[in-house]
């Protein structure tokens, strides 16, 4: 079993373990059980069979995490990037957005590689969207054509 000792050096950690400081009282229900539950067995910990990126603010690796989608590509080269900085900056969260974006395209990069090709229009749910939504669907291709047109005129014009 591990102390709160291995952790003190976190700041807010297991603030609200200490029963005399309770700051919830005396809106909470205090029966008093409450704070046994810092006097556990930790479950066995999951085995690690991927690259796992784990925050840098967390002294070890939590019991359960997901393998679904180790990271790889450029995509993942970004997440490593991310992960080595704080959870409260931007440094951490806007490559992780990032990331997300291109490891789509990658997807759909993998799924032409292996021959399948992607029903766009299935995928995006455009066929759902045209049957019960059609206006507003029709409203949102028209102004995406707009700007994807503007944006193609200003660029000709500038190479001019």
């Amino acid at each position: 079993m591990e102390s709160n000792e291995d952790y003190k050096n976190i700041p807010g950690w297991g603030m609200d373990s200490d029963p005399e400081n309770e700051p919830t009282y005396p809106i909470k229900n205090y029966t008093g059980d409450d704070h046994n539950r810092t006097n556990y067995e930790r479950s066995e910990p999951q085995p690690e069979t991927v690259e796992i990126l784990m925050s840098n603010e967390r002294p070890k690796m939590t019991t359960v995490f997901g393998t679904s989608v180790p990271p790889s590509g450029l995509s993942g080269v970004i997440r490593r990037y991310a992960f080595k900085h704080s959870e409260d900056r931007y440094r951490h969260w806007l490559p992780l957005l990032f990331a997300d974006r291109i490891n789509m395209f990658e997807g759909l990069i993998d799924d032409i590689k292996s021959g399948h090709l992607p029903n766009i229009v299935k995928e995006r749910g455009w066929a759902v969207e045209w049957q019960y939504n059609r206006s507003k669907f029709v409203k949102k291709i028209a102004v995406t054509a707009l700007i994807t047109g503007t944006a193609i005129l200003l660029l000709r014009k500038r190479k001019k």
